[in-house]
């Protein structure tokens, strides 16, 4: 299976779908420095290190797992993550709201608009609540294209996240969507979800007023 899904001069992001959930995880490595960022180390450690070992091709030098962040605190998005901890040394990132509740010590508490800098590349976190108190999505906007936005479980193609049925929850996280995605980036930025397929604002703005008009 080919996991490269970007490839620029700048990075590369890899994917792999992992559990009977089909989880995303996701992997940018900078071109020149080998510096990564993994994305919801959710479940498989064997197949993410096999991943972790297929990025070596990406850079110029020997790759290095600098950070795994995570998008929210549900289980199915976590289960590989003390292991990966364990494995490479990495330090982690999850929402300040969410961090709790992570089977590890958060070492990078994410807030609105909060950026992690790595040796050639950038992600700016963007909290969209509802989904749970802390859900992040992380973006990286490519100097030669469109963004990326890697939203854990808070937009996928069809809609937003699950909110239980809770009129609230649905209205902050559909409020949160709408204001901090859709009315800050253009139609080409691609949103990579946490399961299933990719999708672009562009696809989904059209079905705003249509999913808050249904309630979920």
């Amino acid at each position: 299976m080919d996991t490269l899904i970007h490839s620029s001069d700048s990075i590369t992001v890899r994917r792999i779908s992992v559990s009977d959930m089909d989880n995303n995880v996701y992997l940018l490595t900078a071109r020149k420095s080998g510096a990564q960022l993994l994305i919801d180390a959710a479940d498989d450690l064997p197949a993410i290190q096999a991943l972790l070992a297929e990025s070596a091709a990406d850079s110029a030098v020997p790759p290095k797992l600098e950070l795994i962040a995570t998008t929210h605190q549900h289980w199915d998005h976590v289960r590989a993550l003390p292991a990966l901890v364990e494995a490479t040394g990495a330090r982690t990132a999850a929402g300040t709201d969410d961090a709790p509740e992570l089977p590890v010590p958060a070492d990078v508490l994410l807030k609105q608009g909060d950026v992690q800098a790595f040796d050639g590349f950038e992600v700016t976190a963007v909290h969209l609540r509802g989904h749970t108190p802390g859900s992040i999505a992380l973006v990286y906007q490519d100097p030669e294209g469109p963004a990326h936005i890697f939203s854990g479980d808070s937009l996928f193609p069809g809609g937003v996240g699950n909110t239980q049925k809770d009129a609230s929850r649905f209205e902050q996280l559909i409020t949160d969507v709408s204001e901090r995605l859709f009315d800050v980036y253009p139609d080409n930025t691609v949103v990579h979800p946490g399961h299933g397929k990719p999708t672009t604002l562009g696809a989904e703005r059209p079905h705003l007023q249509e999913w808050r008009a249904r309630g979920w």
